[in-house]
């Protein structure tokens, strides 16, 4: 079940709602278990199984961590096997495949066997890692354990966030788990953000997914480039605008989650854009792998190494596919370059200079991200650096989506919050922003009317 859709948006968040709000408080948790467990279930019932194994598997791995730390020894084990249990749940559905072809590829004794054709799980990756950030937590008395399976497959399966982030760290959560408060003025800021984000889906990232579609069947570097700059704007509105309805949907049911997006794209330095961008993953990474390698502590060679590891798996998380990996390693390079020796010459130049350098790295990283096919990708990146004209529909198409693409890259940059924040307290600034919810909401509405299939770009990983 999507956000940006009717069913939900007139069905299943009004029902969940007033059953919530009708609810004791002592049984809110449940009812939210069971919603969010009918949210899962209305596109994927048959990996309901799979979602309520992980969470059994995971609470007695939990309570099994508890045990032997208070016994005094054997909890280091325990954890691992947790998390080996699942990375390889994690592995199963999601690399099985792409494995099992390239081993075919290697060793010509696997050339008759058959690759297994396994559905990806909507958001394993995002409640498998949530799930060992449970397990860690609790071994490393981030958290306590969490004795009520009812509240812990609740953390796992919240469904606000449930699909594509963001990845909610249990050291975050677990006492809103139980002791968070519901209030009408968190109420009324999460409906906010739960437009803004809506209005970034619908009436941003489709219309700029649509160029990107348009301009990559034109020939020309013109349209190559414009191409790229639409995808670079689509990918984040329509990943900030999920992040920004999954914390407003949060603070509707008295829970604050962490930002995920910090306007990425006005970065002066790829270091700044990982900041900036998907913030509960990297900091996951940070936290779960990278400090625990040794992080910075051990030497340059060691942290270089480090940054590699990390950033491999980092691409490799996003998908099974080549060009993920080379994406994490080529954002490992950059960075490596910048703690050597980049930020400092970068720090001598014009702020500007910085901003572009940044966003240049960027675009050329989501051609990465994007083409699978190594050919295309190779195809692609020749129309961006080998000069040739453009034809005329491709530049009517700019000509036709040039305006929304400035409206675009304005919304992608701090301005109009900033601007807004400065006159907060008049009476103009709140009900304009009323007002502008209400419009934003009532053309999004118009925009759902088409009826068009429009699924999150990170419901893919």
């Amino acid at each position: 079940m999507l956000f940006s859709s009717h069913v939900f948006l007139f069905a299943f968040l009004p029902s969940v709602l007033l059953v919530y709000y009708l609810s004791p408080r002592q049984i809110r948790i449940p009812v939210l278990l069971l919603w969010s467990l009918a949210f899962y279930g209305w596109g994927e019932p048959i990996y309901l199984f799979l979602m309520i194994g992980t969470i059994a598997i995971n609470y007695v791995f939990g309570a099994w961590i508890n045990t032997r730390q208070s016994k005094g020894s054997g909890a280091k084990g325990v954890l691992a096997a947790g998390v080996v249990t699942n990375l390889l749940i994690l592995g199963f559905f999601k690399y099985a495949g792409f494995f099992v072809t390239q081993l075919k590829a290697l060793l010509p004794f696997m050339a008759g066997v058959k690759a297994p054709q396994i559905a990806l799980p909507i958001g394993i990756s995002f409640y498998v890692f949530q799930s060992m950030s449970y397990l860690i937590d609790v071994y490393r008395h981030d958290a306590p354990v969490q004795k009520n399976v009812l509240t812990f497959g609740t953390y796992v399966t919240l469904f606000p966030q449930l699909i594509a982030g963001p990845i909610v760290r249990y050291s975050d959560v677990a006492s809103q788990m139980t002791n968070r408060k519901e209030s009408m003025e968190k109420f009324a800021s999460g409906v906010q953000r739960f437009i803004i984000g809506l209005g970034k889906k619908l009436l941003l990232a489709n219309p700029m997914g649509n160029v990107w579609e348009l301009l990559q069947e034109q020939n020309g570097t013109a349209a190559a480039w414009v191409g790229i700059i639409a995808y670079t704007l689509q990918i984040y509105f329509d990943f900030s605008g999920y992040s920004d309805m999954a914390i407003g949907l949060g603070r509707m049911f008295g829970f604050e989650f962490l930002e995920n997006f910090n306007y990425p794209y006005i970065s002066a330095t790829v270091t700044e854009f990982w900041r900036r961008w998907h913030i509960s993953l990297s900091t996951w990474f940070k936290e779960y792998v990278y400090i625990p390698l040794g992080g910075n502590r051990k030497g340059l060679p060691r942290q270089i190494v480090n940054l590699l590891v990390v950033w491999g798996l980092t691409g490799f998380w996003h998908g099974a596919s080549w060009n993920f990996l080379l994406w994490g390693l080529y954002y490992a390079v950059l960075l490596i370059l910048e703690k050597l020796f980049l930020l400092k010459w970068l720090q001598k130049l014009p702020k500007f200079v910085g901003h572009l350098y940044s966003l240049l790295a960027v675009m050329l990283g989501w051609v990465l991200f994007f083409f699978e096919d190594m050919g295309q990708l190779g195809v692609f990146f020749a129309k961006l650096f080998t000069p040739t004209a453009t034809n005329v529909e491709a530049v009517n198409l700019i000509l036709g989506f040039g305006p929304l693409l400035l409206v675009s890259c304005v919304a992608a940059t701090p301005l109009l919050k900033n601007w807004g924040d400065r006159l907060q307290n008049t009476k103009f600034i709140r009900y304009g922003k009323l007002a502008a919810c209400g419009v934003i909401f009532f053309l999004c509405v118009a925009a759902l009317a088409s009826n068009s299939y429009n699924p999150f770009i990170y419901f893919r990983f």
